[in-house]
């Protein structure tokens, strides 16, 4: 995944102590996104869009690759109901739709991007655990 620009405003905000309460409608905003958007395709979609940038509907789902028709309409729809990607429909024959991330796209890939660099940095590391947690459960 290409490394996206941090948010100035999350990076500011990283550095205050986590407050002491939550308010209950951000929360469920939270959970209800980490909900949406934590699942395979979504992630996929996004890493597909934010390194290819605009691409036909044939063309995210040959870059998404192993997923069906349905699922990525689905999931795309998912994305654009949360602001997350731009869909634009060509008045052609035949029907001509283009994806792009949005500006929200784009900062939730930059988060992502985060992750994708931890992921890097201890994959020895993962690898290790699992083959030690394997080797037990043999045991």
């Amino acid at each position: 995944m290409r490394k996206a620009l941090a948010d100035s405003e999350i990076e500011t905000r990283r550095r205050y102590p986590v407050p002491a309460e939550t308010d209950p409608a951000i929360e469920a905003l939270v959970q209800d996104i980490i909900g949406k958007v934590a699942d395979k395709w979504t992630m996929l979609i996004l890493e597909a869009l934010q390194e290819q940038g605009t691409l036909r509907f044939t063309q995210l789902g040959k870059a998404v690759g192993r997923i069906s028709q349905k699922m990525l309409t689905q999931t795309v729809r998912q994305m654009e109901q949360d602001g997350l990607v731009h869909r634009t429909v060509h008045p052609v024959i035949p029907p001509h739709v283009d994806y792009t991330l949005t500006p929200l796209g784009e900062s939730l890939s930059a988060a992502f991007c985060g992750v994708w660099i931890w992921a890097e940095a201890h994959h020895a590391e993962i690898l290790r655990a699992r083959e030690a947690f394997a080797a037990a459960r043999k045991a």
